[in-house]
């Protein structure tokens, strides 16, 4: 339950969705800077994602939820995320950020699972709590570390900086966690 209420927060901290704010000025980086159906695909491809992971794993239970799966699933979101600061073409920014989106939304309902589950049923309320706060109470410093960063040294490498962080963070959570389990 703590490494995972540990990861989500770890994510909305460092990452969030602050860059969904500055997609403006990554889509005109892309050349797609008018408020137009290509700048909004950016938007909406993070969001399909998310919408056929939810369809994915609850139709097909594809994953049964544990704490590793958790972790590899927050590490591929990392790498999706930071690839796609990274990328100057257009379809594989889309191609990315779908995956992104399918990722982030894994590895999040995945960390809320086994905190319900596991949680005792005497302070389930308050460990619910606490990781409801940790995954999205965070989010508003993810604009600290990605937009104000973005500020100081450029939003691309605002967001693979903050990506790497939490890939640095996930693995270290990971390796903990396998340490303490038999």
């Amino acid at each position: 339950m703590v490494s995972m209420t540990l990861l989500a927060g770890g994510a909305s901290l460092l990452v969030g969705n602050a860059y969904q704010a500055q997609m403006p000025e990554f889509a005109r980086d892309l050349g797609h800077g008018d408020a137009d159906f290509t700048y909004s695909m950016l938007l909406a491809a993070d969001a399909a994602g998310a919408l056929a992971a939810g369809l994915a794993l609850e139709s097909r239970s594809l994953l049964q939820p544990n704490p590793r799966t958790a972790f590899a699933l927050a590490m591929l979101w990392c790498v999706a995320i930071g690839s796609f600061a990274a990328v100057t073409s257009y379809p594989l920014a889309l191609a990315l950020l779908f995956t992104a989106g399918f990722f982030e939304l894994s590895f999040n309902a995945m960390a809320q699972t086994l905190v319900q589950v596991h949680a005792p049923s005497e302070v389930r309320g308050r460990v619910i709590g606490l990781f409801a706060m940790a995954s999205l109470g965070l989010r508003a410093f993810s604009g600290v570390t990605v937009g104000l960063g973005g500020s100081l040294i450029g939003i691309h490498w605002s967001l693979a900086a903050s990506a790497a962080a939490l890939l640095l963070l996930t693995m270290a959570l990971l390796a903990f966690t396998r340490q303490r389990s038999p």
